[in-house]
């Protein structure tokens, strides 16, 4: 089960210094792509992205980027930012604080950037607490209020397109996933809600602190 909406209750429940959306004052929608890079799917959604002259943040797993490190470049040649999302895809919930910090620094030694996703939004707060100041910058944990639903198996692609195009608007964050579970979705999505968000006269930014 996983909310497609992020509710108020839920932030209240975390420390105030996670994002989980950019200002609400300008007509910007932020793009985030979780568990890449692959082959299969990353550089599909580069030239997407290009067609429609947008930015985006791609949240990367380190084991990913060791693996496949032209695509990782190619991410950053595009202009997108790219965000820390632990080396071997943690579960914050479910690991010791040591393994997870430790975890996050492998990762880091890939993807240089002052920005974390925890996967599955799972974190606990004595790792928040550690992880704030774990390298050189203040890093910044990003969540989210729209999370598209792209890896949910049983989702239709155009329920994923509803997920949204219904929610998503000034200033969100919005969550997609360069992953093979998600293709099939985030094909027949991402192109349709770009057009979408461009004929509303949105702007499509990378997440910068």
């Amino acid at each position: 089960m996983y909310l497609v909406t992020t509710p108020p209750l839920l932030r209240r429940l975390y420390p105030a210094s996670l994002v989980w959306n950019m200002p609400r004052t300008e007509q910007t929608i932020y793009l985030t792509f979780d568990d890449g890079p692959i082959p299969e799917i990353t550089p599909w959604v580069l030239e997407t992205l290009e067609e429609y002259d947008a930015r985006a943040t791609f949240f990367c797993i380190g084991d990913n980027v060791r693996k496949h490190p032209s695509i990782y470049e190619r991410i950053l040649e595009k202009g997108h930012a790219v965000g820390n999302h632990t080396f071997n895809h943690l579960n914050g919930w479910k690991t010791p604080d040591a393994a997870y910090l430790e975890n996050i620094r492998q990762c880091a030694g890939l993807v240089e950037s002052n920005l974390f996703r925890p996967p599955y939004g799972r974190i606990r707060r004595s790792q928040i607490r550690k992880l704030r100041h774990l390298g050189p910058e203040t890093t910044q944990i990003i969540m989210w209020d729209v999370l598209s639903g792209d890896f949910d198996r049983k989702l239709s692609p155009e329920g994923c397109l509803r997920n949204v195009t219904k929610h998503a608007g000034n200033g969100s964050i919005v969550v997609f996933h360069d992953s093979l579970k998600a293709e099939r979705r985030l094909r027949y999505t991402l192109p349709r809600a770009l057009q979408f968000w461009k004929e509303k006269n949105f702007q499509f930014k990378n997440l910068t602190f």
